[in-house]
């Protein structure tokens, strides 16, 4: 095996956006995760939508009313 070829392997903090904090290790020093396994709806056993830049409000406000490229043609 080839020595110094290969990156520094460290004791890492996983960071997420609900609080929650742990180790594990990595080649990064530091990794931050907006969904971990205390807040994910799977583990949680919780409905909990992520919406980080009002993607599902924007999506039901483009469908919630007539559009027309969902509207049924009619034939002739």
């Amino acid at each position: 095996m080839r020595e110094n070829i290969h990156p520094k392997y460290n004791e890492t903090v996983v960071k997420c956006g609900c609080g929650n904090s742990f180790t594990t290790r990595s080649t990064r020093k530091e990794i931050v995760v907006d969904v971990c396994n205390v807040c994910h709806p799977f583990y949680s056993g919780k409905e909990r939508f992520v919406d980080s830049g009002g993607r599902i409000e924007k999506f039901k406000n483009k469908f919630a009313g007539n559009y027309a490229s969902l509207s049924k043609k009619k034939k002739k």
